[in-house]
C-alpha cells in the first residue's frame, strides 16, 4: 500500500501550522508595546515640558517678592523668603500642580512633579508615568551686571 505525502500530512497535521499563529500573536503584542512607548512617551515628554514651564513661572512669581522696606531704605534687592514661598506656592495652586519651593538668598527654586496617566501602557500594568521639572529665578535689580 502506497501512501502519498499529501495524505500523510493530512493524517498527521502540519507541524508548522501553529508556529505562524504564535509568531503573529507575539509580533502583535510587541507592536502594541512599541506604539504604547511612543504614544505614552510623547505624553510624558509633554508633561515634563509643562512641569518645567510651571516651575520656571512659579520661581519668577516668587522672585518678585522683594522686601520693600529694605529696598526703600538701602536700595538693595532682598527677597522676603516667606512672601516668595507663598507667591510661588500660590502660582502652583492656580496652575493645578504641586511642587516644592526653596528660597536661598535671592534665588527661588521650584520643583514641580506631574503624574501623567498612560493610554496604552496601562494595558501592560503601567498606569502612570511621573515626571518633574525644576525652575530657578533670581531677584535682580534692573541693569545689574
Amino acid at each position: 500500500m502506497r501512501v502519498t505525502v499529501a495524505r500523510l500530512r493530512d493524517r498527521l497535521g502540519e507541524p508548522e501550522a501553529g508556529m505562524v499563529t504564535a509568531f503573529v500573536v507575539i509580533f502583535t503584542l510587541a507592536l502594541i508595546v512599541m506604539v504604547g512607548l511612543v504614544l505614552d512617551g510623547g505624553l510624558a515628554l509633554a508633561a515634563k515640558v509643562q512641569a518645567i514651564d510651571d516651575a520656571q513661572a512659579a520661581a519668577r512669581a516668587g522672585a518678585q517678592a522683594i522686601d520693600i522696606p529694605i529696598y526703600r531704605s538701602t536700595g538693595q534687592i532682598t527677597l522676603d523668603p516667606a512672601q516668595a514661598t507663598q507667591d510661588a506656592e500660590h502660582y502652583l495652586t492656580d496652575s493645578g500642580h504641586t511642587g516644592t519651593v526653596t528660597v536661598n538668598g535671592e534665588q527661588v527654586t521650584v520643583t514641580v512633579t506631574i503624574s501623567q496617566p498612560t493610554q496604552i501602557l496601562s494595558l501592560a500594568g503601567i498606569d502612570h508615568l511621573t515626571v518633574s521639572g525644576t525652575g530657578t529665578a533670581t531677584a535682580e535689580q534692573a541693569g545689574a551686571p
